[in-house]
């Protein structure tokens, strides 16, 4: 948030370090936004995260043993579900269900994805239903994957937090909204 970053651990000797295995702290599924690069959000190097980008947070099969990949091979502690503010997914997916026009070719996989959200946007209402289901598509994210039937052991455990966060384009704060360990 303060701009004060660091760029660590991006460097040749990193990359050399890193060539062989990696032990990322964290994995993060966040938007496909070019706005919202976790690497760069978290002022993080090499070797230090898994990401998993696609539009909307929205999960599928690959996706989620793509965040389940970290967790259950290395021990990686934290898994994070990040959502952001004007997020252009969530809009196009909060217009097409709304007028009940889908979207062209595989676009339509992230209205289907997103529909949960949706339907729980338009039950919170709010000022602004599209920030509204964005933070609702994340703590359904999070929730989900916290009780995933491979996933959900590990959390009781203690081992693994899945948190779902929310990032502010205006200001570059990350909000936790669920899942923060105690």
């Amino acid at each position: 948030m303060s701009g004060d970053l660091h760029h660590p651990d991006r460097d040749p000797d990193r990359r050399q370090f890193v060539a062989q295995e990696q032990e990322p702290f964290g994995a993060i599924l966040s938007c496909i936004d070019s706005r919202v690069p976790p690497e760069l959000l978290f002022d993080t190097g090499l070797g230090d995260l898994y990401v998993m980008r696609t539009g909307g947070e929205a999960v599928e099969p690959v996706v989620t043993g793509s965040v389940e990949y970290g967790p259950m091979t290395s021990g990686t502690p934290l898994v994070m579900v990040l959502g952001h503010q004007r997020c252009g997914a969530v809009a196009a997916a909060y217009k097409s269900l709304r007028d009940g026009k889908p979207l062209p070719g595989n676009l339509q996989a992230i209205v289907r994805a997103l529909r949960p959200a949706y339907e729980q946007a338009v039950r919170e209402g709010g000022a602004d239903p599209v920030e509204t289901m964005a933070r609702a598509q994340v703590t359904l994210t999070a929730a989900d994957l916290r009780s995933n039937q491979d996933l959900a052991p590990l959390v009781a455990k203690g081992t693994l937090a899945v948190v779902g966060a929310y990032y502010s384009l205006d200001t570059g704060k990350v909000e936790v909204l669920s899942g923060a360990p105690s």
